[in-house]
């Protein structure tokens, strides 16, 4: 077993919890126990997928610390990260008699995590819970770092709060049976992790494509561990997003954009990894990156089975979308750039023909119609 704390505070918030790799669920309820939580109850919180494929393991694990377990179950899929799930789940715990000793545990991928923490940060005004990421993108990227919400009207992550989780318990061996499809979605992640903060990651994480896509297990371990790495680091430097962490939405104000406009029918990692080919163009056209640095950016999407080009949306819809960003501020867009690989930061500068330009660089109708 490997673990990494995770700890900060500021005037609003303080967190101290740690991240554990093992490639089963059997240490489960012994981290569980060693955090003297004082539960009589566990609600297990997962989606239809995850369910049919471990929640009786996870249950069994977790009842061995004699505490009454329940679960709830919703259809998988982000057309179900909603207020009216999570009105669903409030009734469960209601139901349940669950109160603020007790703990609610996130067993999926980044829609269970965010939702769960949500409702974790809301019910009875605050209860504890757990992440047990099952995807390649929640464990490098969204079960760390205590963002949690849901979508509203389809606009992504518009309702949330910052509540950390006491434990980030990760069974590597659960990307066994991710698809190819959500293993890639993962990568825009892992990708972006080296572009904002570590350029040796990314060049290693290059270096490694093939071992990588055939998930050869020890590569994949000190990949997700240096992912998780970047992201602590940033996280307990800024921990309420004052500053630097911004440098974590790296392609998310145009990736939310396109992911609202296709009505999800990407998937989040996807949308991410456009968005990046789009700030990675606007650091070029600025002369942060060359020539090359920027075609290799947009490339390793190619080489990791992620997009470069989206079709079927106006450029102008997606561009007028990102005015509805959470990330706004003042009116103006945080937007995130590339001064160099592994060297990102947030430029509030960025005009309305820059960012279209970008737009129309990843717009998969304007090069068919060239």
């Amino acid at each position: 077993m490997k673990s990494l704390m995770v700890k900060g505070s500021d005037l609003e918030l303080s967190f101290s919890y740690e991240i554990v790799w093992e490639n089963g669920f059997f240490a489960l309820a012994e981290q569980i126990k060693k955090l003297q939580l004082p539960a009589g109850k566990v609600c297990i919180v997962t989606d239809s997928t995850v369910a049919e494929l471990y929640l009786t393991e996870v249950k069994e694990m977790i009842e061995k610390l004699n505490v009454q377990v329940t679960s709830f179950v919703f259809p998988a899929g982000e057309a179900s990260k909603t207020l009216h799930t999570v009105q669903k789940l409030y009734t469960h715990l209601i139901e349940e008699h669950f109160d603020r000793k007790d703990v609610l545990v996130a067993l999926g991928g980044g829609v269970v995590g965010d939702l769960t923490g949500y409702a974790a940060a809301t019910y009875l005004r605050g209860i504890d819970f757990i992440q047990v990421p099952t995807t390649l993108l929640a464990q490098v990227d969204s079960s760390i770092g205590g963002k949690t919400g849901v979508d509203f009207d389809c606009y992504k992550n518009m309702v949330g709060a910052f509540h950390h989780p006491k434990l980030v318990y990760m069974n590597l061996h659960t990307l066994e049976t991710l698809t190819d499809e959500q293993f890639a979605c993962g990568m825009g992640e892992v990708l972006k992790s080296g572009l904002i903060r570590d350029a040796k990651f990314y060049e290693w994480t290059i270096n490694h494509m093939a071992e990588i896509q055939e998930r050869i297990y020890p590569v994949l371990v000190k990949m997700i561990q240096k992912c998780c790495d970047i992201k602590r680091q940033v996280v307990e430097e800024d921990p309420n997003e004052k500053g630097i962490r911004a440098i974590l939405n790296l392609g998310h104000t145009v990736g939310h954009a396109v992911e609202k406009l296709k009505n999800f029918e990407l998937l989040h990692g996807q949308c991410v990894a456009l968005g990046t080919v789009a700030a990675a163009y606007l650091s070029f056209k600025r002369g942060y990156l060359t020539n090359e640095e920027f075609y290799e950016i947009r490339d390793m999407n190619v080489g990791f089975d992620l997009p470069i080009f989206v079709d079927g949306l106006e450029s102008e819809s997606v561009l007028e979308a990102t005015k509805s960003d959470k990330k706004m501020e003042h009116g103006k867009i945080k937007f995130v750039l590339l001064r160099s690989i592994g060297h990102a930061f947030v430029d509030h500068t960025v005009t309305d023909e820059e960012l279209l330009e970008a737009i129309e660089f990843i717009n998969g109708d304007r090069i068919d119609g060239e």
